[in-house]
């Protein structure tokens, strides 16, 4: 008997090893398709990217005319900047369960043998595709329009601090995506509740930023903000994880 046991144990273990192994690559084989089937939808139809674009680039135009000035700086720069990409980061949100419950995605995908929590993540990567492609097109265009220099030595931070917070709204945005998009007035409902959890984000994005946009005199930006915003990101990125698969069978 202990011969047996011996003997089956390393087998076991091998087993079990490459069960988890498979259902690793399962996982992320799954989210890799899905997170390609959302960006290809996308470059074939144009409707999320465009739109958010749309919507900043058209945004700084009215402030540079609204504000009448050559330049604006500091807290005001700031709280331009993230405001607006905020808004036009809902725009994206709105969108991204929109193909999926008018078309049956959400039936097909329960049916699939498949980890749930995949769409999640291929989800929330695709929105963050999103984000980064937005931003590349809004920060120049809010540096030409509105700073009225070049952002220089300052570009690094501005690029970490985006980083964080559209970690932050690709977790959260999927999850209240996720929500609304099954009720009736789901394009009134989604901003309604993304726009008070998108708060500390936007705070602490605009008070991380703003000594960058000072022109006599840039610093580098408090690190409790970046601190804070990564913890934020941490803790709702994992509450969206876990009860993202509750939402999707209910």
């Amino acid at each position: 008997m202990s011969g047996l046991t011996t003997a089956d144990s390393p087998a076991a273990e091998r087993a079990a090893a490459a069960g988890g192994a498979r259902a690793q690559t399962s996982f992320w084989a799954t989210v890799r398709a899905l997170l390609r089937k959302e960006l290809l939808v996308e470059l074939r139809t144009l409707e999320s990217v465009p739109g958010m674009s749309l919507f900043a680039l058209s945004t700084f135009v009215v402030f540079h005319f609204a504000l009448n000035r050559s330049s604006v700086e500091g807290d005001l720069a700031a709280g331009i900047l993230w405001v607006t990409l905020l808004f036009a980061s809902l725009l994206g949100v709105n969108r991204l369960f929109v193909a999926d419950a008018d078309q049956g995605g959400f039936d097909g995908f329960l049916l699939a043998p498949v980890d749930r929590s995949a769409l999640f993540v291929a989800k929330a990567l695709a929105l963050l595709a999103y984000l980064a492609v937005l931003e590349l097109v809004a920060v120049p265009a809010f540096a030409l329009l509105l700073l009225g220099s070049p952002l220089g030595p300052a570009l690094g931070w501005l690029v970490a601090m985006l980083v964080l917070a559209d970690l932050g709204v690709a977790a959260i945005g999927t999850l209240i995506a996720a929500v609304a998009v099954r009720t009736r007035a789901r394009d009134l409902l989604g901003p309604l509740l993304a726009l008070p959890l998108f708060v500390p984000i936007v705070i602490a994005g605009a008070r991380s930023v703003a000594p960058l946009f000072v022109q006599s005199a840039r610093a580098a930006p408090a690190l409790r903000w970046l601190v804070t915003l990564g913890v934020y990101d941490l803790l709702f990125g994992l509450i969206a994880y876990a009860v993202f698969d509750f939402l999707l069978e209910d």
